[in-house]
């Protein structure tokens, strides 16, 4: 943001003071339209004729749907559809970053017309978010665009063709609801050498294996048959929300292989771990955990939700988890509330995992919520509480519908 403050003392009726704003660097200028919607910006054409083509050299256009008024549906999208051609055909100079968000503009045909402008324009982020309707399906002049650093793509087709050779300079790629072929996403991703972020979300029964070396950030949500982390050495964030229906679930049951090891087998650098729905469900099949191929020592964060404790194996990879990260500074878990397990924990277990030399030296916030009291829930807080000696705060949320199981745990504690 860019901040002018003009000090002037000027007498009542003298009006002969030169056009301090407008005789600013044009590198000035451009900062401070940048900070306008692009309706505004245009708007400051009718100041004078200095102002006439400024913002015509603006290298980031952003568009949503306040770039017109509000109208019937046809009408308003023709508004849009016009105001951002008239802008493009206006502009003078490279386009660095354009971004437009709108409902009902995927059947316009206009937008393959931007694109193929937009290529010829060194166009370095490129975002498109369609709503309702039918999916976008992208153009072939987009894998043109070599100088691509950042991709945004809600509701679009992708289809790469057989002679892409991929985005060489792209560093971020978000794609949400986005139809594309299962073997191009991960053709795509190798194809990216750049890489460092990577969010996909509403994908169904995809089978992921992720070769990324410069991957930095992860955000997958969806329906994952697989997620493989075969090459990314280099993560440090990662957050999976992971949703299994029957025939996911058959599928894992028909794999030997451990898929802790898989998914997390490789990331020695990772600082943050983020997991939610059935993803602790997915690290627990396969084959027994036994010794973690590495240590996390770089691992400060572990937030993992909707953990079945009754179920054992995956109290093992939460308890995997967090014996393996020595350095572990915050620790949040949420219950699944599945229903309690009649029968008693194995206290020999706990009464060897209390009474081992695994210390939490760096744990210092711990919080469980939707607890629900149960026996293996319990013990879990007992072992925590039993090997964190810097421990500051633990915070214990019961599931908030059941008023008993509230005053029980609270007895308990």
């Amino acid at each position: 943001m860019v901040v002018i403050r003009v000090h002037a003392d000027i007498q009542m009726g003298d009006f002969s003071g030169a056009d301090l704003i407008s005789d600013l660097p044009q590198s000035i200028i451009e900062s401070i339209l940048t900070q306008l919607p692009i309706r505004d910006a245009v708007r400051t054409s009718i100041l004078s004729s200095k102002w006439r083509y400024k913002w015509t050299t603006l290298t980031q256009l952003v568009f949503d749907e306040e770039c017109v008024p509000r109208n019937e549906r046809t009408l308003f999208q023709k508004s849009l559809v016009n105001f951002v051609t008239h802008v493009l055909f206006l502009h003078q100079g490279p386009i660095h970053k354009f971004q437009i968000s709108a409902s009902y503009l995927q059947s316009c045909p206009d937008i393959d017309q931007w694109i193929l402008f937009l290529s010829r324009n060194d166009i370095k982020e490129l975002g498109l978010e369609f709503g309702e309707g039918q999916w976008f399906r992208v153009p072939s002049c987009l894998y043109n665009c070599k100088k691509l650093t950042q991709l945004a793509l809600v509701r679009c087709e992708l289809d790469p063709p057989i002679n892409f050779n991929g985005f060489i300079s792209l560093k971020s790629l978000n794609l949400h609801q986005v139809l594309v072929p299962p073997d191009a996403i991960e053709n795509i991703i190798c194809s990216c050498p750049c890489l460092e972020s990577l969010s996909l979300s509403y994908f169904d029964s995809l089978s992921l294996n992720i070769h990324a070396p410069n991957l930095k950030c992860l955000y997958l949500e969806g329906e994952f048959k697989d997620i493989w982390l075969e090459d990314t050495p280099l993560l440090v964030e990662m957050s999976v929300a992971m949703y299994m229906t029957d025939d996911i679930a058959e599928h894992f049951e028909q794999s030997s292989s451990c898929n802790f090891v898989k998914c997390l087998g490789g990331v020695p650098q990772l600082e943050r771990l983020s997991g939610h729905i059935d993803f602790t469900k997915y690290l627990s099949i396969g084959n027994d955990l036994g010794r973690l191929p590495l240590t996390y020592n770089h691992l400060k964060t572990i937030e993992l939700y909707e953990v079945s404790f009754e179920d054992m194996k995956e109290m093992l990879v939460v308890l995997c988890l967090i014996t393996s990260s020595p350095n572990l500074v915050e620790l949040h878990v949420s219950c699944s509330n599945s229903p309690a397990a009649t029968d008693d924990p194995d206290l020999d277990f706990w009464e060897k995992k209390r009474s081992s030399d695994c210390l939490f030296n760096r744990l210092k916030v711990v919080e469980m919520t939707d607890m629900s009291g149960g026996l293996q829930e319990m013990e879990f807080m007992k072992f925590l509480l039993g090997n964190s000696p810097v421990l500051e705060i633990m915070s214990i949320k019961p599931f908030v519908y059941d008023m008993e199981t509230q005053l029980n745990m609270l007895i308990e504690l």
